[in-house]
Formats: structure tokens, sequence, C-alpha cells
């Protein structure tokens, strides 16, 4: 998963991520499908219709459930919330008793009796901007009555209890103007249901690890040698067409593909780009969720196409970089993942750190960035991981990652994630005379599990220090199990390279398009001073701190809509104009009042070392080009 930083005031700038019948078979036999209808033809206030027939039970005590969490996101979603007026019905039509266990669960007490279970799902996008917590949009759905169905299907589809390897048939009643984009297996077309898509999954994680997206044609096809790669878009105001970002795409995964060598074997891989209106009745959470064969991506419609590239070259690198881990490497928890009691791997520094990390170094490996701006990337991660606890073990953090205090820190596998594979790569190139780095590592890991063999979660680190070298296990023990921070300088030097601080000039309220305030969509769009983020001399001069709301400028009161003109006006402030500026620290309210000055900040660099020794520019070589 990549979530992207959302920021609502970045428009400042222009923009500054059916049947069934008494015929069943037992499922304890022969394992029927289990026969799911979706109605994508009859919306109800914006509702769709399911049913789910799951064949003949043994037993009178029969528990469906709707996931809690699935695989990729690292979060507690509920998706049971957007089920409504579930029924359990016999064969004779009639309503079997029901009784709800928690948001995700329904017991059914006459199991035997049962023919199938029918509801209605609500979409998650809806409610996003008044959720505190919001279902990330990457894994969450859409319901657009005839122009769009963003079927992340874990919201739709749910199992029975103990009943998840069995074999899935999906029967989608769509509108003739909508086209499926998916990896999902699809059955033949026959004349008996015409406006029905059928789908077949042969157990219940190749239904949630499918994603459907429907909409009017706007697909675009490439071919990575023996790689088919789909891109299709959803542009609501017809903004794009997939033809749009192509080019990029094409280039950016060719040296993905050159990059990964023969360790990636997928065979098709689609990717679904949904563009947001980005308004109160649509997604906000921009990033993208990766699957086996295919990734879901949210972004703004409302980016330029500059920024759209990038951004898409970004996310949809890390998102591919999945194929290689966690889905062709992980463990026992990972590979029979409990969707409503989810026991996490200890691993989120390879799942998310080595495919962040491998995102940025395969552009700079194939030319697509130069070494400066992959050393920024890298000085940017060393920063922003300073935001998050430093002094908490990863394997720990990973474990508990769905609890308080390891949640807050969840986006750090983004940064120090990455920045510990750096390190990890820099060693074993260091060791192996710049043969061996992370991405041997990989393919060695993929050739001895892939994706059909999960290795023991406890035994991971054991096992790579095995098949390296001993002096591996003291990196693990301090900066991965361990809890001590890791001395970036000395792992720089080794490649001569060395940090360095200077100062920048920025604007007041956004350093390029990155702004130092946001919004808060569960409290009014409440406007604050960001956290986790270093501030500029303009906030830190007048004494605000991060998490500040800000109640008035210039006795203006402070909404989202009277942000706008005053972020415009400070294009034009001179160091000397006076401010007054009014915030909420807690309980109380706080007043600032001061000259506006220069705003600047202090940043950051890597630099090269002047006067590099041979050995040091040769490891640097084997790490940046080989």
């Amino acid at each position: 998963m990549n979530r992207i930083k959302k920021w609502a005031l970045l428009t400042v700038t222009g923009f500054v991520f059916y049947g069934c019948g008494s015929t069943k078979a037992l499922l304890t036999a022969d394992k029927t499908a289990i026969r799911t209808f979706m109605d994508l033809k009859n919306v109800v206030d914006d509702k769709v219709m399911v049913s789910v027939d799951p064949g003949t039970f043994t037993t009178n005590d029969v528990s469906f459930l709707i996931p809690k969490t699935v695989p990729g996101t690292y979060s507690t979603d509920n998706y049971g919330k957007y089920i409504e007026n579930l029924k359990a019905l016999d064969y004779d039509g009639k309503e079997l008793a029901v009784t709800k266990g928690d948001d995700n669960t329904w017991n059914i007490t006459k199991g035997k009796n049962l023919d199938k279970v029918t509801y209605y799902v609500n979409d998650t996008y809806d409610t996003e901007s008044k959720t505190e917590d919001a279902v990330f949009s990457p894994a969450g759905t859409n319901i657009l009555k005839d122009k769009n169905f963003m079927l992340n299907l874990h919201g739709f589809v749910g199992y029975f209890k103990g009943f998840q390897e069995v074999p899935y048939e999906i029967e989608i009643s769509v509108p003739e103007n909508l086209k499926p984009t998916t990896t999902l297996t699809m059955k033949g077309a026959t004349d008996e249901k015409p406006g029905t898509d059928t789908f077949l999954a042969s157990r219940y994680f190749e239904v949630i690890d499918n994603p459907i997206l429907y909409a009017e044609p706007n697909t675009e096809s490439f071919q990575l040698n023996d790689i088919r790669v789909r891109l299709s878009v959803y542009s609501p105001n017809e903004v794009y067409k997939a033809s749009d970002l192509r080019e990029k795409m094409e280039k950016m995964m060719t040296a993905q593909k050159a990059f990964l060598g023969d360790v990636n074997t997928t065979k098709n891989y689609d990717i679904l780009l949904y563009l947001s209106k980005w308004d109160s009745t649509d997604a906000g959470g921009f990033g993208a969720l990766e699957h086996h064969t295919s990734t879901t991506v949210v972004l703004p419609e409302a980016m330029d196409k500059e920024r759209l590239e990038q951004t898409m070259i970004d996310v949809v690198s890390h998102e591919f970089f999945h194929t290689v881990t966690p889905l062709n490497v992980h463990s026992k928890e990972v590979q029979y993942f409990d969707f409503n009691d989810p026991k996490m791997s200890r691993h989120l520094w390879m799942y998310e750190g080595t495919t962040e990390y491998f995102a940025n170094l395969f552009q700079v490996q194939q030319g697509l960035i130069d070494e400066t701006e992959f050393y920024q990337r890298m000085m940017d991660k060393i920063t922003n991981s300073k935001s998050y606890d430093d002094a908490l073990s990863f394997t720990t953090m990973s474990q508990n990652i769905l609890e308080k205090p390891y949640k807050q820190n969840y986006a750090n596998v983004y940064e120090k994630g990455a920045l510990i594979n750096m390190a990890l790569d820099i060693e074993l190139r260091q060791w192996s005379n710049g043969e061996k780095g992370v991405l041997w590592l990989m393919k060695e890991l993929s050739k001895k599990y892939g994706k059909d063999t999960p290795f023991e979660d406890d035994r991971l680190i054991d096992e790579i220090v095995g098949m390296t070298y001993p002096e591996l296990r003291t990196f693990f023990d301090d900066h991965v199990i361990g809890d001590i921070p890791i001395n970036y300088d000395a792992y720089l030097a080794k490649v001569g390279l060395k940090m360095e601080k200077s100062e920048k000039q920025t604007g007041y309220f956004l350093d390029g398009e990155e702004p130092f305030i946001d919004i808060d969509p569960a409290k009014d769009n409440a406007v604050f001073v960001r956290k986790g983020i270093p501030l500029n001399s303009f906030f830190m001069d007048l004494g605000a701190e991060g998490g500040d709301v800000i109640k008035s400028i210039n006795d203006t009161p402070i909404t989202l809509d009277a942000i706008r003109p005053i972020i415009g006006q400070s294009f034009g402030w001179s160091p000397d104009t006076e401010i007054t500026m009014t915030v909420q620290r807690g309980g109380e309210e706080v007043k600032f009042e001061g000259k506006v000055g220069t705003p600047m900040l202090e940043v950051g660099t890597i630099v090269p070392v002047a006067n590099i020794a041979p050995k040091e520019a040769q490891l640097r070589e084997s790490w940046l080009k080989s």
C-alpha cells in the first residue's frame, strides 16, 4: 500500500495517491462454489443489492462475515458497517432468525435451512469527509449509478466462517455502457443471461485480491516481455484518458522490469485509476493498494498532467514492487490472513520498507532520476522519520500495528522502513564487495518461497543472516528487532556521502507544493498547523506549534473558504508586514502578533564527499548502478 499525503489547501495554487434450489451439494463434500449475485443495474438510494448462496450446511450454527480488515491496509476498517438490511432466507423465501455478533458478523441459528443471505451495500466514498476513521480510498468502494462502480470486493462480498477456502462464482448484473477491468477470471459469456458478467475465484482470498473497476471504456494495454499491463482510468469530468498516461507508465514499468529481472512471474497486471472530484461526496484518501496482479489507485482529477504522471510513477512503481513482497515473499500470517481476527506479521520493514526503497532505487539505477534527486529523496525520508518514534522496535510495531501507540507510527514504514533497507543494502554490498544487495536477497527469498509457500514469521531474520553474513545479526538486532536509531552518517560515509544543513526560503503557508497547514474534515474543516513536519520561521517566530487550530488572522475568522484568499495575499507580503494570529491550543486561545519576516526553512541535504577514496567510490557505484 502507498498512502499519499492529501492537502485540501493545495487547490489554492491550482493543485499545489441468485439462483438457488434444493439440488445443492454439501460444501463439506465437494466444495460447490458459493454463488454470489450483485445487482449494479437497479441501484436503490446509492446502495447495491447482494445475495450469497452458500450451498447446504450440515450444521445449524452458521456465521456470515464481512471483513474487519484486509491485507495491505494495516488498519481496522469494519466493512460490515456499510451493510444494511441483511436477511437470511430459507428455501421457501422465509426469513430465518439472525443475531449480530459485532459490526462484521451475523449469526444464523438454523443454518441447515439456510438458502441464501441478502443485503444492501453502501459505498465508502460518500462518507469519507464525514468520518474521522474513514476507509483508505484505494481500499474503499464507490457506487455511482450508470457511471462508475469501484468494487473492492471485500466491501461487497462476505464469507461463511470456516469456508474461506471454498470457490466462488460471482454473477454481476451491470448496465450495458459499463465494462469491467479486473484480473479476476471471467467466465465465458452466454446468451442465457445478457447484461451479466460472471467471475470465478478459487477461494475467498482470490475474491478480495482482484478488485473490479466498472466504467465506460477508457483503457490502454502494453506488453512488458511476458507481462501484459492494462491501464484503466475513470475520469468523472473526462479530463484524462488512459492514452494520456500510457507513455510514462510504459517507460516506468519497462525500467522496473529491467531492474527486477526474472524475479517477477506475473503474467497480467491491471492498474485501476480512479480520479476523484475531491468534493464532500467523493474519495479523498489518495494513494494505492496492492494486489497480486493489480493495483487500485485514487488521485485527484484536478492534478495537472506533469504532477499526475510523476505521482503515478512513484505510486504505481511502489505497488508493482509488492509483487515481490509481500505477495511473493511472505509469512503464514499473510498467506492465511484472518480477515476478522488478524494476526499481523513482524516484517513491515520488508513488506513496505523494501518496496518503498525499490520504488526509489530503481529510478536512479534505470536513469529515470539523477543521483542528486535520489539523495534528496533519502534525505527527506531521514527528516520525515524523525517525526515518529525513532526508538521503536520495527518488528514489535509491525506485529501490533493495529493497536495504539503503534498504529500512529504506521506511516514510518515508508520513511524509516525504506532507510532500513538502504542501510541493509549498503551493508550487504560492503560485505560482498559490491556483488550482493537487497534485490539479490529478495530474489533468493523468492526462489526459496514464492507466492504459495510462506515462511515462519519468527525465523525470517535468522534465515537472512544464515544465507548472507553473520555480521548482519548485529544490524537486525540493533535496528530492526531492537530500538537503537540508525546512524545514517556512518552508512552514508561508507559510500562517500555526507549530510549537510542549509536554509531555503519558502512561502508563508506553503513550501512549494507542500503546505504548513491542513484541514480536519471531521471537525468542520478546521484549519490547523501541521504536526510532525519542520515549520518555517514564519510560524516558529510567531510562536505557533504543530496542532494549533487557526481561529483568526488579522481579525478574520478562519475557515477553509477564508484561508484561501489569505494564502493568495501572502504572496505579496513584505518582511515588515504586521500580522495577528489567534489559535486554539488545547483548551485555550493564544494570540500572536509580529512581523511576518522572510520565511526560511532549515533543510538537510546529502552531498558527495570531496576526494572520495576508491573503495568508497566503488561501493557507491555498485549501490546505485547495479
